[in-house]
């Protein structure tokens, strides 16, 4: 007992077959692009909202960009290049008060040796923060990447499903029964 003609699957008149797990791992591809395009929104948005804390954060706490940096002095800081220059100064200021000794090389005795540790404590959460814009400006960054990703595999599942779909459509002309 053998397949007759109408038996066979889908065959075009360039001999492709068209199978249901063809079009299956399409629509997976798709699907793919889909969650591929919903985690990079979801990046975008936490590197963005991050982004917007911190700032807010920081410009909270009322901190001026002091007279001795290079740059932005007078500034209120809220970005990390602000905060970054603040940290600067206040490690010079430190460094100045202790005769350029560091909080650890200071006598425990020394009665600088508390501003140092202030100094230190204040240097740690302005750096802090600038390593907080960085990792939400990689977030953020990998956010676009997956939306490109995303598109890119969408569009493929749809261009190879309309090539499929287009092949599938064409006079059959040539099946020939598996048992011939």
């Amino acid at each position: 007992m053998g397949n007759t003609p109408s038996e066979q699957p889908p065959c075009s008149s360039e001999g492709s077959l068209v199978t249901t797990t063809t079009v299956s791992a399409l629509k997976r591809v798709r699907l793919l692009g889909l969650i591929t395009l919903l985690a990079g929104a979801m990046l975008l948005v936490a590197g963005t909202a991050t982004t917007l804390l911190v700032r807010d954060q920081l410009a909270s706490e009322n901190i001026i960009v002091h007279d001795d940096s290079p740059m932005f002095a007078g500034n209120v800081v809220d970005g990390p290049i602000d905060a970054f220059l603040q940290a600067e100064v206040i490690r010079g200021h430190a460094l100045d008060a202790s005769g350029g000794l560091t909080y650890s090389e200071l006598d425990r005795e020394d009665p600088v040796r508390e501003t140092l540790q202030t100094a230190s404590f204040l240097r740690a959460s302005l750096l802090t923060s600038v390593i907080s814009f960085g990792v939400a400006a990689l977030v953020a960054g990998l956010g676009v990447l997956f939306i490109l990703i995303g598109f890119a595999l969408r569009s493929v599942g749809a261009l190879a499903h309309e090539a499929e779909v287009s092949t599938d459509r064409r006079p059959v002309t040539d099946k020939v029964p598996v048992n011939a």
